[in-house]
């Protein structure tokens, strides 16, 4: 099938709309629906509304498992054989390790563009830096995208120290240069532009169904969130990571989403709340209530999108999913790392003062703070899997999942099968009464490895 052809595919005029959102590094365990105490009201109506998975899996890392959801194949056939701030000499350039999302596939947008689709995403996009590996040259009509895999989530990253040192993010507005206006918050604002974006659709009688792609970069590291949002956590978390992982394991139990004699793994990597000092436990109880506060501030803003489908009346026409990328980030983060560097990753970087960085307790999750919330969160955040972020085990590639909306006969049903986010982009074009083609854009393209999970 050629591109010609592909295109002459057209979805019926019944289809169902898309909505499909992101959450980045989230935790297992950390919505309500899953076994959390962080309020996520809005999140935990979808996910009961629906189907969750428990058996959902993804690739330990960012841009391979961003990589499998837009094509449908094996993140090493899609270009992300690993994340290419990871790349080194021997895998550089070579084949399934090219850094970006490559030709041998077609992105999800690029099809149900072609298929009659309005195809629209804010948020992370972390699949190419250059104007032909961005979201508007693959398949996405509007967008406001950060191309890098992390940024500042008040935008405080923008200005001329950051730039110098090569850490600056680079923002795409429909493949535009653009920045994440100062002040604003990054959950906040990439929902603005989508709803921006379906309240334009609506407006202008657009009878198309579309794709709405929402990949939030919160609770990805730099911890920050907005003070207001922070305060609603204050002293929750003081009793202590174990603690919290026994409290949601509990919870799991009672909801049915593990068996009743789960029982968590060691702790690793972490040293035991009761062995830090008073001063220590203090800032890692801080680093936890701006983690809760950045997961909180993420289902407002699902909330909002949801708002505003129903009330454009295409809540009812909208099939939702929604899933993590990976486990949560268990490394100890104080600084930002050369990786991340644009250029040369050998390069020093200037020291953290010098990025106005500051990690005192009472700046922690402000703009210029910079912190992760290391591996003892991490392992209550991933319970009851083992483990967390960039490992190959349940804890950094089981996340938490579900889908809700039209067609989704759920109210609240717990599905355990063996799944992977291949099954995402067949699932899509499935429910969209589309077929995959041979060909797109000229020559020929990889067929799809993952599934179709529609009954």
């Amino acid at each position: 099938v050629t591109q010609a052809a592909a295109t002459q595919q057209q979805a019926p005029k019944d289809a169902p709309n898309f909505l499909v959102i992101v959450a980045d590094d989230l935790g297992w365990s950390d919505l309500g629906a899953f076994g959390g105490e962080i309020a996520t009201p809005n999140l935990d109506a979808l996910a009961l509304s629906g189907v969750r998975f428990t058996g959902f899996h993804t690739a330990p890392t960012c841009s391979p498992t961003r990589s499998m959801l837009m094509s449908g194949v094996d993140n090493h056939e899609a270009g992300l054989g690993t994340m290419a701030e990871l790349l080194g000499p021997a895998t550089r350039g070579q084949p399934g390790y090219e850094g970006y999302l490559n030709d041998r596939v077609a992105s999800i947008a690029e099809l149900l563009r072609a298929g009659g689709y309005a195809t629209l995403m804010a948020g992370k996009w972390h699949l190419g830096l250059t104007p032909e590996r961005e979201p508007a040259a693959r398949g996405f009509e509007h967008s406001f995208a950060l191309l890098q895999g992390l940024s500042n989530h008040f935008g405080a990253d923008q200005d001329a120290a950051w730039s110098k040192a090569g850490l600056a993010p680079s923002y795409r507005d429909d493949g535009k240069p653009a920045v994440l206006p100062s002040g604003h918050y990054s959950a906040d604002y990439f929902a603005d532009r989508l709803i921006g974006y379906l309240d334009a659709s609506a407006r202008s009688g657009d009878r198309r169904p579309f794709f709405a792609y929402l990949p939030f970069t919160t609770p990805h590291w730099p911890l920050q969130a907005p003070a207001e949002t922070i305060a609603k956590y204050k002293g929750r978390y003081d009793a202590g990571y174990e603690a919290l992982r026994a409290e949601r394991l509990a919870r799991q139990k009672a909801l049915g989403l593990v068996s009743a004699d789960a029982v968590p793994h060691r702790l690793e990597l972490a040293r035991p709340w009761s062995s830090l000092a008073p001063e220590e436990r203090a800032i890692e109880a801080r680093k936890m209530e701006v983690y809760a506060a950045m997961v909180d501030r993420m289902d407002q803003n699902v909330g909002r999108v949801i708002a505003a489908l129903k009330a454009q009346g295409r809540y009812d026409n909208t099939i939702i999913l929604f899933f993590a990328d990976n486990g949560p980030e268990g490394n100890v983060i104080e600084a930002p790392s050369p990786r991340f560097k644009v250029g040369s990753p050998d390069a020093a970087l200037p020291p953290a003062q010098a990025l106005g960085i500051d990690n005192s307790l009472d700046n922690i999750g402000k703009p210029t703070s910079y912190v992760g919330y290391g591996p003892g969160w991490a392992q209550a955040n991933s319970v009851p899997s083992w483990l967390v972020k960039g490992y190959t085990t349940e804890g950094g590639i089981r996340v938490s999942a579900f889908a809700a909306g039209r067609g989704v006969a759920g109210g609240g049903r717990i599905a355990n099968a063996n799944l992977d986010v291949r099954d995402v982009a067949p699932t899509l074009l499935d429910y969209a009464g589309l077929r995959q083609p041979g060909e797109f854009a000229g020559h020929a393209i990889l067929p799809h490895e993952g599934k179709s999970l529609r009954p």
